[in-house]
């Protein structure tokens, strides 16, 4: 799935004006990095035990939701580890030759970044096997019963895959990162955390209820929250001389329409579709793509997995259903008398 070329301000994907915010509240060390405790612990290891063997980590996988901090961490080990870091994706890595490219300029230890490695084309990902396995790289000179190979030597390399799509990616990728991680999403109270450190960072005036109320609205998604602090940064600027307070907050996020579960009226706007125009469902999804003038993809990817998390939708074989959580969300009346399949009792 493509990025979202103006995200939502709930998305967790990186968009245009994330990616310097995301550079300037980016923690550098392992220590500074909030939440994600397990996974934080089994990378010290990683990085202590090969710092002790004078060796290069090895190649690691960070799947899970966009915004969590995949690219953080990459950095992160890189810096831990005392090493440069190169940084590409899946998308850009179109034909073989540019893969060679960037393996042939690695020093020993380096770390190769590759962000949507799942959508690295099956010709490179075969470039790329022996490259992990064997630090080498194999080139076929020539074409048709001339054509040699010729095996070039690398420097032992980490490579750190990242990807929200953990199924998309072929097995046999899967299979040779030696330790593999998931991110999950975060805790209210580190989400809380990650805003009062970036609040620092900004020089922002801000008091504890203006924390937790963006905190509940920020999906489990640090770079949900940091975008929703710097916009209400710029609205206090404006209108209260700079100063976040609770009505300030509650008063920016009336203006963005993110309400106090972080759902904002695309996300409204679905589940009043399947309430309203199919008395709660069920209904299939190409059905509510169509009411809602929008993709069944994105509907899928983007707007049901939240509406899952909290409840407030279900996936049965007749179609999607609005549960009584999303009715009471809504301030819509309850209607009793169906079950989960959809069938009156």
């Amino acid at each position: 799935m493509q990025e979202e070329e103006s995200p939502r301000i709930v998305s967790g994907k990186l968009g245009p004006e994330d990616t310097t915010l995301d550079a300037n509240l980016r923690p550098k060390k392992l220590d500074d990095f909030i939440g994600q405790q397990k996974v934080k612990e089994n990378l010290d290891i990683g990085i202590k035990a090969a710092q002790k063997r004078g060796e290069a980590i090895d190649h690691i996988l960070l799947y899970g939701p966009p915004g969590l901090g995949k690219t953080t961490l990459a950095f992160i080990i890189a810096g831990e580890m005392g090493v440069n870091i190169k940084v590409s994706s899946g998308p850009a890595i179109e034909r073989p030759g540019d893969l060679a490219a960037i393996l042939t300029n690695l020093q020993k230890g380096d770390v190769l970044f590759i962000d949507e490695v799942h959508r690295l084309s099956r010709i490179v990902e075969e470039i790329l096997y022996p490259a992990m396995e064997d630090y080498a790289l194999d080139i076929i000179l020539g074409k048709g019963p001339g054509a040699r190979s010729l095996r070039l030597n690398l420097p032992r390399f980490t490579l750190i895959g990242a990807t929200t799509r953990y199924a998309a990616m072929s097995s046999p990728l899967r299979d040779r990162f030696g330790s593999v991680h998931r991110l999950d999403f975060y805790e209210v109270d580190a989400i809380g955390s990650i805003i009062k450190r970036s609040a620092r960072i900004f020089k922002l005036k801000i008091d504890d209820g203006s924390i937790d109320l963006i905190a509940c609205r920020a999906r489990g998604t640090p770079r949900v929250a940091n975008r929703l602090l710097k916009r209400i940064r710029d609205y206090a600027q404006v209108k209260a001389n700079g100063v976040v307070t609770q009505d300030v907050t509650l008063e920016a996020m009336g203006k963005l329409e993110v309400d106090q579960l972080g759902l904002d009226e695309i996300d409204r706007k679905v589940m009043r579709t399947i309430i309203q125009k199919f008395d709660g469902g069920p209904v299939g999804l190409d059905t509510i793509a169509a009411s809602i003038s929008e993709e069944s993809d994105t509907i899928e990817g983007v707007y049901e997995p939240y509406l899952l998390q909290l409840g407030f939708l279900e996936r049965t074989p007749r179609g999607r259903m609005a549960t009584r959580l999303a009715y009471e969300h809504l301030g819509i009346a309850y209607k009793r008398g169906r079950s989960p399949q959809g069938s009156l009792w």
